[in-house]
């Protein structure tokens, strides 16, 4: 089956081709036979109650510098596409949530991945607090008195934003610290959303495993150990890849959250593990596929593009 698919992503000119995955994905379809798309966020919009974007025809090859090729600017329906991946990098603000109240208008007909409902309705640190009993002890407030309370008696803990990512703005601060109220007043001034505070996981210092699910299965894994000196496992602030296999418990955490995410339409899921807990469940747009696929020998895009395939039947 020759599919259309539109890719709204952030712009294609920027990606690292040797370890984005949209980029993957996108050559999948392409390997496929498959017609791509593309266009940003801000080419998307609603007239007279039908969605529109302003897309280019996309060609990827693996050559740096010269990895795409783009056509001329078309507005097209987004209804009469196949597919749509929505694969923007976060923040995960009002602009995010905007564009998944218009994806809504054309999904399921128009399959767009992940679910934009489930998308706008599972922002990473919150859906995750669905399964408690796989979590780190966790407080979500914007009262100080209570994250005092939570530090007296956790002792040792980790603060951040609630809808930050890519590790910004993550802080531990060990007992004896004395910079809690200094950084709180510090977050009200850039926030208004509450923060999210957790018992520090010194299981952090072996790694961050990020695994990534496709429907709701387990399909590869990747360890990333933070650099000397450093809380934050992300690899653009100094993680390194480490292969890794699932020990039993992250088998489980993934069978227990499975169903949940095939019920909600997220087909393309990463999740973090760190020592026994699950931290947190990415579905805006999950990252790991070419680190995995190195290690592991697998084809992410490939097991992603068949579960895709099968939906739209």
């Amino acid at each position: 089956m020759s599919l259309a698919v539109a890719i709204q992503m952030d712009h294609v000119s920027g990606i690292n081709i040797d370890a984005d995955s949209t980029f993957m994905l996108a050559m999948e379809a392409q390997k496929r036979g498959h017609t791509l798309f593309h266009y940003v966020p801000r080419d998307l919009y609603l007239k007279h109650g039908r969605v529109y974007a302003t897309v280019q025809p996309l060609q990827l090859r693996r050559e740096k510098g010269t990895h795409f090729t783009l056509g001329a600017e078309q507005d097209i329906e987004l209804a009469t596409m196949d597919v749509v991946l929505m694969r923007q990098d976060p923040p995960f603000d009002m602009a995010y949530i905007t564009a998944t109240h218009l994806l809504e208008h054309v999904h399921p007909k128009t399959l767009v991945v992940n679910d934009p409902v489930s998308v706008r309705n599972a922002p990473e640190k919150l859906f995750v607090t669905h399964f408690p009993d796989l979590m780190p002890p966790t407080l979500i407030t914007s009262d100080l008195r209570q994250v005092k309370r939570f530090r007296e008696e956790h002792k040792d803990i980790i603060i951040k934003p609630l809808f930050g990512n890519g590790g910004a703005g993550v802080f531990h601060l060990p007992p004896g610290d004395e910079n809690l109220s200094a950084l709180l007043e510090i977050f009200t001034q850039l926030y208004r959303e509450p923060v999210i505070v957790q018992r520090y996981v010194p299981e952090v210092r072996q790694g961050d495993k990020r695994i990534i699910l496709v429907e709701g299965e387990a399909v590869g894994a990747i360890n990333r150990v933070p650099a000397a000196g450093e809380v934050r496992a992300n690899m653009h602030v100094g993680g390194k890849p480490v292969k890794t296999e699932l020990s039993t418990r992250e088998q489980q955490i993934c069978k227990a959250i499975g169903p949940a995410l095939r019920e909600r339409g997220l087909i393309f899921v990463g999740i973090d593990v760190i020592g026994d807990y699950l931290t947190e469940i990415n579905v805006t747009s999950p990252t790991g596929i070419q680190e995995i696929n190195r290690f592991n020998g697998v084809q992410i895009e490939a097991l992603t593009w068949d579960a895709i395939e099968k939906r739209r039947g």
